[in-house]
């Protein structure tokens, strides 16, 4: 990429931080990722070879620490000072989105098997019954390979994400769009307004039905004054 030619501060910052991939990775990085393959899942739409050839970037610019563990057999990447230094502006620039790009557009463009990883990662797991509960997300206007998913929560192990029927009964059946689910994530809307929308179903255990507003998780930034909602009609 052809360096900015002049002086100013914001411009040698971009040099460093425009290159495609950059900013995401370092905010998954905060959010405390640090294999590569973890990396690349909650970026989500990077191939490999992209990715590795910008750690490598990011760690020559000083932003990224490669970590080795020959004993373990395994690499971490983790951020450094310079890194940690962007926080700031790194958060005014989820808020500044939040509040001035249009709902439809952030709330599209995200993979369905990101959005599931990152529902399994965020589930308040400590809020679903202390049992094992199975709950099937069924996505339309997408390909039927790609449309059901199972979140299993077995108390005490990690929540886990199936791409394949669990082969026991599911507790909870949800039925949606990757639009409506994005966005309250996001928080561009709210489970009461897709469900009197028509854009939201579920059936099943009724105290999974009412505590989901509890266990569902939303981003950090889904409460951010001002925050552009989704339109109503759409």
């Amino acid at each position: 990429m052809k360096p900015y030619s002049n002086i100013c501060a914001i411009s040698k910052a971009c040099n460093e931080l425009e290159p495609r991939w950059t900013l995401p990775i370092l905010n998954q990085l905060w959010t405390g990722y640090s294999r590569f393959n973890d990396i690349r899942r909650a970026v989500g739409g990077v191939s490999p070879g992209v990715l590795s050839k910008r750690l490598e970037e990011m760690e020559k610019n000083g932003l990224v620490e490669r970590i080795e563990d020959p004993a373990k057999g395994t690499v971490d990447y983790v951020r450094t000072a310079k890194a940690k230094d962007l926080e700031e502006a790194m958060d005014a620039l989820a808020r500044w989105a939040q509040r001035n790009i249009k709902a439809e557009v952030a709330s599209t463009g995200l993979h369905i098997g990101n959005l599931m990883w990152a529902l399994r990662q965020g589930i308040k797991t400590s809020e679903l019954p202390a049992k094992r509960t199975v709950i099937q997300f069924r996505f339309e206007g997408v390909p039927k390979a790609l449309s059901t998913y199972w979140l299993i929560h077995e108390p005490g192990t990690e929540l886990e994400l199936c791409i394949d029927p669990p082969g026991s009964d599911v507790d909870l059946f949800v039925e949606t769009s990757q639009l409506s689910l994005n966005a309250v994530f996001l928080g561009r809307s709210s489970f009461a307004r897709e469900t009197a929308a028509g854009r939201f179903f579920m059936t099943g255990d009724a105290v999974l039905e009412r505590s989901i507003e509890r266990w569902f998780p939303r981003s950090s930034y889904a409460d951010v004054e001002g925050v552009m909602q989704l339109d109503e009609e759409r």
